[in-house]
């Protein structure tokens, strides 16, 4: 099928009441894990990378890995900036064959986020690709991402529409609780806050910070408006786990063709349970 935009699998998603999940990706085999596991299940898919993954792996060695992986599969796969962070970095990524990218102003006043997102809008139009971007502040740390979460803002239901009048998006990242990186409790999501956005805004919203809430509340925030999250850190850390205690109980092992692959079924294992928890298994 190729790599697509979000549009048609977002409207699928919101007219069949799932969720597309966005999944980090880093490297070779990241990339294929996430999208062969997709296929198998045959779930729609966003393949994510954030700034610092685009400058350690290159943006062009990203996608050229993905668009040989995509090729033959027969769902719906986009490729996604994850909170960039400039002009220059959206505009790097439409050129070299994203079809999605998030512009993140959120630490940004209101009409200086408003002004950064509507010109990332006029670049990614040109090429037809989806743009996100994202209204209050979740905190936590993702990468070279931090905030505080005592400066973590959550979206002003009131704002929300406004904001995406003004600045044409086609998806709004919501802060309602969540966080990047690992919870030191248990998350409290404001649902009655999704609900008063959902009901003001129409088009997909986007839970950032997914690792680790509960799977009830998933369930809860997707059925109260949710139409993507996002899923970095419970990826990141069975990947770790697993490559580590093979290299530990292997320590003359020196093929990484051979320590890499319990590593890789641990990723696969998180992708398939939150696919199968947002509701996108089967759907294509």
């Amino acid at each position: 099928m190729g790599l697509v935009s979000t549009h048609e699998m977002f409207a699928h998603a919101m007219r069949n009441g799932y969720a597309v999940v966005g999944f980090a990706a880093y490297n070779l085999e990241t990339l294929q894990t996430v999208v062969q596991t997709a296929e198998r299940l045959g779930a729609p898919l966003m393949i994510q990378t954030t700034p610092s993954t685009i400058q350690s792996a290159g943006v062009a060695y990203i996608s050229a890995i993905v668009q040989v992986a995509v090729k033959n599969v027969r769902i719906p796969v986009a490729l996604h900036l994850d909170h960039g962070a400039t002009l220059e970095q959206v505009s790097e990524c439409v050129e070299n064959g994203y079809t999605s990218v998030m512009i993140d102003g959120s630490h940004l006043g209101f009409e200086e986020n408003v002004a950064l997102v509507r010109e990332a809008v006029l670049i990614a139009r040109l090429r037809g690709v989806s743009v996100e971007a994202e209204l209050g502040q979740v905190g936590g740390v993702e990468d070279d991402l931090e905030v505080d979460m005592a400066q973590a803002r959550y979206t002003d239901p009131a704002l929300a529409r406004e904001f995406v009048e003004r600045t044409g998006i086609d998806s709004l990242a919501v802060a309602i609780g969540t966080a990047h990186g690992v919870y030191r409790g248990e998350p409290k999501l404001d649902l009655l806050r999704l609900a008063e956005i959902r009901r003001r805004v129409d088009i997909p919203l986007v839970l950032h910070g997914a690792s680790g809430v509960p799977d009830h509340l998933i369930r809860e925030a997707i059925r109260a408006g949710i139409t993507k999250m996002n899923i970095a850190t419970e990826l990141k850390i069975p990947f770790a786990d697993a490559l580590r205690t093979y290299l530990i109980e292997h320590p003359a092992e020196a093929d990484p063709r051979k320590y890499f692959m319990p590593a890789r079924a641990a990723y696969a294992r998180v992708v398939e349970e939150k696919i199968e928890l947002a509701g996108a298994k089967g759907r294509y």
